[in-house]
């Protein structure tokens, strides 16, 4: 057994994440994947980032509304830290400690890719804020769900119409920018990281994500 935040890690519990730019369908295919896994008898819990707890809920509010300008990227970087150590804390270590599959749609990644590499603050510095606040919790597979940017926010703003979010109204250059950060991740880090071609219909996604599984599916 291992242990998260000095909580006894069952073996059986895993973590996965999923991450990808505007509009590529991470909260569908969290919600698909867990009834797949659920099906599978499985105790599975689906949570979000920025949010997932009381305390980083509140702080979501405060990232994804308002003006572009209402904060720097370094503010953004630092709240976003402390909404996933809260996280962390109160709902992703204790269910994973108890056995429970986690699926979070975004995760450090994300903040690696936003703030880091698209915003400008170096990776090291993402990856020793979240040696503090979650004291380097990482998922057992990430999933990044990738579309053509120019997709992606043509779903999104079918979605959300006049109410996209901070980030999500940011123009094309940025997002190409994440789009590069998390096929770097991916290329970086295969052991954790797995592309899926979001673009294709939903099934076929939700078959993608349960073959990227097998090597942890019991």
């Amino acid at each position: 057994m291992g242990r998260i935040d000095g909580i006894v890690r069952r073996l059986s519990g895993r973590f996965i994440s999923l991450e990808g730019g505007e509009g590529a369908g991470k909260s569908t295919q969290a919600r698909r994947l867990a009834e797949a896994l659920r099906a599978r008898g499985l105790e599975v819990v689906v949570t979000r980032e920025p949010g997932g707890s009381e305390g980083a809920e509140a702080i979501r509010a405060l990232l994804l509304h308002g003006a572009q300008t209402r904060w720097s990227v370094r503010s953004e970087a630092l709240l976003f830290a402390a909404a996933r150590a809260d996280h962390v804390e109160k709902t992703i270590a204790p269910a994973i400690a108890e056995g429970a599959w986690v699926i979070c749609d975004r995760y450090l990644d994300s903040s690696r890719a936003y703030q880091g590499l698209a915003g400008g603050i170096d990776d090291a510095a993402i990856l020793a804020l979240h040696g503090f606040g979650s004291r380097g919790l990482l998922p057992d597979r990430t999933f990044v769900l990738e579309v053509p940017v120019e997709q992606g926010r043509a779903r999104a703003e079918s979605r959300d119409g006049a109410a996209a979010d901070r980030f999500a109204a940011r123009d094309d250059a940025f997002h190409t920018d994440v789009a590069a950060a998390f096929r770097r991740f991916a290329a970086n880090e295969p052991t954790r990281f797995r592309m899926i071609d979001a673009a294709a219909d939903p099934d076929s996604v939700t078959v993608a994500l349960l073959a990227g599984l097998a090597d942890l599916l019991p």
